[in-house]
């Protein structure tokens, strides 16, 4: 049996220290979390003008889903109403979770936020059933003290194309 030296141990641990210069403060990933629930339940309950505030008033929407960027607050809007309808037309109701949510500070007011959402679609009357799986790639900004999107990429998994930027 051989034991591994000092200098394996040591480049060892330093393979599996924390990353400090990414660590973030529970507080600021309470806040993120926080931001991300609110921000999904105003979605999943039609407040659609609220959830567009969740966004900065130039902020971008991508998807590889959609064959364009949606951008500025507005047509971020107009966007979530039409989806909104086509959801009431099928008799349909999402709920989105988002996890696996991984902060990375950019700057004092600005993090990139990636994390999974799973959208859930359930029938009236129905069960809920997985509509689709994503990644969700956002750059996070404070304004006026609160978190705005700035940029939101989603890349649905079931589709081989990266969103436009």
């Amino acid at each position: 049996m051989t034991l591994p030296s000092q200098d394996t141990e040591r480049s060892e641990q330093a393979e599996h220290a924390p990353d400090t210069e990414r660590s973030v403060t529970a507080d600021l990933y309470h806040q993120v979390h926080s931001f991300y629930a609110h921000q999904m339940q105003l979605l999943d309950s039609g407040q659609v003008e609220a959830w567009a505030e969740t966004f900065t008033e130039e902020g971008v929407f991508s998807a590889n889903a959609h064959p364009r960027p949606t951008r500025g607050r507005a047509a971020i809007v107009a966007g979530a109403r039409a989806a909104r309808a086509r959801l009431a037309e099928q008799g349909l109701r999402h709920r989105h979770w988002l996890g696996m949510v991984d902060v990375e500070p950019l700057a004092e007011d600005r993090l990139r936020v990636r994390s999974y959402a799973l959208v859930l679609a359930i029938a009236q009357g129905g069960p809920a059933t997985v509509h689709v799986h994503t990644t969700c790639d956002d750059t996070l900004v404070r304004v006026g003290g609160r978190w705005q999107v700035s940029t939101r990429l989603v890349a649905r998994d079931d589709l081989t194309a990266e969103p436009a930027r």
